[in-house]
This record gives C-alpha cells, structure tokens and sequence, in this order.
C-alpha cells in the first residue's frame, strides 16, 4: 500500500480499537487471527466486527479483502457456514484454482496450481448467497471465495514476512495445531520450507494486490 500511495488506518479489535464509521473508506481489508468466527461470547467483539462486514459488502458495495479469518468472517456475515475441521490444515501444501477461479479477476497471472501457507483448523464450508469458490485444496474445499462483484477472501496465508512463522508460533494456539499436525519440533522444519518458498510467497502476493486494485476500480 505504501508503493501505491494508498493510505490506511490499522484497527486492532483485540485491543479494544473501534471500527470508525466506514464513511471515507474506499476498501475494507479483515486480517486473520488465532480465533475462530465462533468465539463471539469470550470475543465480543467480533459481534460489530461481522457487523461491519455486512455494512461494508452488502450496504455499500465496499471492496472487500479478508484472510483466514478475515475469509471465514466474510462467509459467517453474510449467512454461509463455517465449521471446525477434524484435522488442522498446516503447512506449505498445494491448492488448485477452480473453474471460476481462473477467469476471476484476482486470481489472473497465478498459476492452476500452486502452494501456499496453511494454518487453520476452522474451514468455509458453505457459501453466503452469491459466493464462488475460487480455490480449492484436498482437505479444504473453499480455499478462496467471491462474493458479489468485489469482495473476496483466502483462506490461505499471502501477508507472510521471514518473520511470521516465528511470531506465529509464539501464539498458544497456533503452536498447538502446528505440533500436532506436523510433529513436535516441527517448527524448524517449518521456518526453513515457508523461508525457501518465500520469493514465489511474495510474488503472487504482489499479483493478487495489484488484480484487487484493478478489480475494484481503484489502480
């Protein structure tokens, strides 16, 4: 954002930051997080969060950019499903544009196949009304979704830096699924792979912000 002079304020909800009215905005972006769309009694601020998105994608046709969680929240919103899965989805692992994924307007220049970064054991498992799945994985059927003309969301990781499995794994919850989906001491292992892999990680994510600035009207 900083390259294309975009200017944006970050909002931290776990630590009691506002959403501001949406007023003035010309995108909404939703982060992920180690909790789950479920969690609205002990986080009771995903409540104005989901609220938020509603407003956003369905009130003002706002473009909409959600990760992990942020994908689960668009679907949950909006009246699709989310459902924790039997096994944690964690790793570098391959997923597979759909049919409607490789004419979709973010997903041009990205290959059929590819791999990517997984760390989630909650999964969209239904579609809001006017949703497509875009991408897709074995154990994870809607790794990417559309909803309505230019909200979207990935259930995989694109926000990676040298530094983010290493903070992720410092987080109780991540560092659970992590070791028990790739062993105990997995996380040497799994630093050194997303590492390796992080020059295609960094490309396609430069790819998929530029299509959003495109798809939404705003490059």
């Amino acid at each position: 954002m900083a390259e294309h002079e975009i200017a944006w304020d970050p909002i931290e909800l776990d630590e009691g930051e506002p959403i501001p009215p949406l007023d003035g905005y010309d995108a909404l972006m939703v982060m992920g997080g180690p909790m789950d769309v479920f969690d609205e009694e002990e986080l009771p601020w995903l409540v104005p969060e989901k609220a938020a998105i509603r407003e956003a994608v369905s009130d003002r046709d706002m473009p909409y950019f959600g990760f992990c969680l942020g994908h689960q929240l668009l679907a949950d919103a909006l009246g699709g499903r989310c459902e924790r899965m039997a096994e944690a989805e964690v790793g570098i692992l391959d997923i597979s544009l759909t049919e409607e994924g490789r004419t979709d307007a973010l997903m041009q220049g990205l290959p059929q196949n590819f791999k990517v970064l997984q760390w989630h054991g909650v999964a969209v498992t239904e579609l809001p009304k006017g949703g497509a799945t875009l991408a897709s994985s074995p154990v994870c059927a809607i790794q990417a979704q559309r909803v309505g003309r230019h909200a979207w969301g990935l259930q995989y990781h694109v926000e990676m830096t040298d530094q983010t499995v290493r903070e992720w794994a410092a987080v109780p919850a991540y560092e659970q699924a992590l070791d028990a989906v790739l062993g105990e001491g997995a996380l040497e292992r799994f630093d050194a792979t997303c590492r390796e892999n992080m020059p295609s990680f960094n490309d396609a994510s430069r790819v998929l912000f530029r299509n959003f600035l495109e798809a939404a009207e705003f490059a």
